[in-house]
């Protein structure tokens, strides 16, 4: 009892200070565990709160630890050059101490922001669109790789922002144009290196059951998803490691845990998870940082367009056995595409949350190796790590499960 009351006294008083600093994210997720009392064990649940209480915590000073613009451009730039003399010249025998010392006292403070390069692909819309142009705007030269470069995302960029944003015409799945790109951004920052890659680039086609995914579509989505970002890494390392810059790469929260639908997504973004983390650990002796972006539902253009949704219905009607196709029924398949629909509709509009973690990863001194922006990203995965198969499973089908219909072998 003593140890039950303790455990709601700190939520509570968690969300009362919270509500002091007038900071309202992460309430909905609060909201949620304080309801789970009724469903798990009073011991899982008291620990449940204990957690939320840290995490809600660690956002918020998260946030506290954001320098003003300026100087933390400054103080990453000269990081970055005082580790590179470290490595190389004689000043190796004053330590990192010392380096940080002179970065924040001494001639090093004289580079600015504009010392800093960052390659962003997947910039034709969403994340990666509204990332560049805030990094360009307070002076960081931002690459940034597009799928068309005579689209309606790349004239934005060109109109909208400073002189200090390049458009690339960047497609991940094709190897010229990462050797072009490549070979242009090596003229461009010399011997600086390169201090951000961010890999954003992804597509979302039709939610289907694993049973009935097409083949075809699951090797897009490792190309894309996946195959993309790891090509990526392994073209501009060299580049990060000379600057001991960062990666960010862009997973789901689909990736960590189970979501009906989505087998063939959730692999590919499960697949860029694990891989992130090893390059976490192996580049730590560099000094590059690799840090995982992990939201949960976000209104962008990876949904597509009207068309495009009718056009994967189609084909999935056209790739379905007649044996699948009078198991699952023609209703229940034609109105998988409307889950589309309905995903962009309950997903948040407001991008903020995703841009403003891929901007702390990229510019803060102390970055996190996860950030899980949205609503239940960082519960579900801890409820699927704590909770009894039995009641994640049921909290999943009533969360997470959009289909409207049911397959007509389970009707009958």
């Amino acid at each position: 009892m003593a140890f039950r009351g303790a455990a709601w006294a700190l939520f509570a008083a968690t969300l009362l200070w919270k509500l002091k600093r007038r900071s309202s994210r992460g309430f909905c997720a609060a909201a949620f565990v304080a309801s789970l009392h009724f469903l798990l064990p009073p011991i899982v649940h008291e620990v449940l709160l204990l957690v939320c209480s840290s995490v809600l915590v660690g956002v918020a000073h998260r946030g506290c630890e954001l320098l003003p613009v300026e100087n933390r451009a400054v103080l990453v730039t000269g990081e970055a050059r005082r580790w590179s003399q470290v490595r190389h010249g004689p000043q190796v025998r004053h330590g990192p101490e010392r380096c940080w010392s002179q970065v924040r006292h001494g001639p090093q403070v004289r580079h600015g922001p504009e010392q800093l390069t960052c390659l962003h692909q997947g910039c034709d819309s969403g994340f990666g669109h509204e990332l560049a142009r805030r990094l360009s705007q307070v002076g960081v030269l931002v690459f940034a790789g597009v799928l068309d470069a005579h689209g309606a995302g790349a004239q934005r960029l060109r109109a909208g922002t400073s002189e200090k944003l390049q458009v690339l015409q960047l497609d991940v799945t094709d190897d010229r144009q990462i050797e072009a790109a490549h070979r242009y951004i090596c003229t461009q920052v010399n011997d600086t290196g390169l201090w951000g890659l961010v890999n954003n680039a992804g597509i979302l086609q039709c939610p289907v059951d694993a049973e009935i995914q097409p083949m075809k579509t699951l090797l897009d989505y490792l190309d894309v998803n996946f195959l993309g970002a790891v090509k990526m890494s392994q073209v501009f390392l060299p580049l990060l490691r000379r600057s001991r810059g960062r990666i960010i790469n862009m997973s789901s929260l689909a990736g960590a845990v189970p979501v009906p639908l989505f087998a063939a997504y959730g692999a590919s973004k499960a697949a860029l998870a694990i891989y992130s983390e090893v390059m976490r650990l192996e580049l730590s002796a560099w000094g590059v940082r690799v840090s995982l972006v992990q939201p949960s539902g976000f209104r962008t253009n990876i949904f597509g367009a009207s068309d495009d949704i009718s056009r994967h219905g189609d084909q999935l009607l056209a790739t379905v056995s007649s044996e699948v196709r009078e198991d699952y029924g023609h209703a229940y398949i034609s109105s998988l595409p409307g889950v589309l629909i309905r995903m962009s509709q309950q997903s948040a509009a407001d991008l903020s949350p995703v841009v403003d973690a891929m901007y702390h990863a990229l510019l803060s001194r102390r970055p996190a190796p996860l950030y899980t922006p949205g609503q239940m990203a960082w519960l579900l995965p801890f409820l699927r790590r704590c909770c009894p198969s039995a009641v994640f499973d049921s909290i999943t089908m009533k969360l997470l499960n959009l289909a409207d219909h049911q397959p007509a072998g389970i009707q009958s």
